[in-house]
């Protein structure tokens, strides 16, 4: 079921190292991106597959993770994503990126639940460096980085909670669990 696809596709932070994804499996997570809707179907991204593991390990730094885990490394050392897909705007086809950034969004989930389907996840990646991502992956000027996605074989436990009392929305890491707290659905609707 669709629901149980999207509530097990979460942002994992801790992945197996033996979890090794394949380029063609890349591919095919990308091919769904490929067929999903696009603004104008201008069809505007190009995505740059990481997979060799001294590019991953070159990519890993340039991005920060869980910003809001002050007190522990994330992901923990040798449980980094065993692969990447950046998501490019292509400035030949579109200037400016800003107007279609909800293309950035679509094509991540589709990717995301593609890979959540295999048995892998990953996690969204929005604080990089586009420069030194682009000059790392020999990105050509008019390739602007746009996101990055981290993926690997989940490692760790991710559990999904109500707001705590007050109402606020975190996530937070208590006894090696990942918490990611959720708005009530009768909050989110509006009538």
């Amino acid at each position: 079921m669709l629901k149980d696809l999207i509530s097990a596709s979460r942002s994992y932070r801790s992945f197996d190292p033996a979890g090794v994804i394949s380029r063609e499996q890349l591919w095919d997570w990308v091919d769904c991106a490929r067929l999903s809707p696009s603004s104008m179907n201008l069809q505007t991204l190009k995505f740059r597959l990481v997979y060799k593991p001294q590019e991953c390990n070159a990519l890993f730094k340039v991005t920060r993770w869980a910003g809001k885990i002050k007190d522990q490394t994330i992901p923990p050392v040798g449980h980094e994503p065993t692969a990447y897909v950046v998501l490019c705007a292509d400035t030949r086809i579109v200037e400016t990126a800003e107007r279609f950034q909800k293309d950035v969004g679509i094509c991540a989930q589709s990717i995301m639940l593609a890979a959540t389907e295999a048995g892998f996840g990953g996690c969204m990646i929005g604080s990089f460096s586009p420069a030194k991502t682009q000059e790392l992956l020999g990105l050509p000027v008019y390739l602007l980085p746009q996101l990055v996605l981290g993926l690997g074989k989940p490692d760790e436990t991710v559990v999904l909670t109500d707001p705590a009392e007050d109402g606020s929305v975190t996530y937070y890491r208590n006894g090696g669990i990942h918490y990611v707290q959720k708005r009530k659905l009768k909050d989110l609707i509006v009538e």
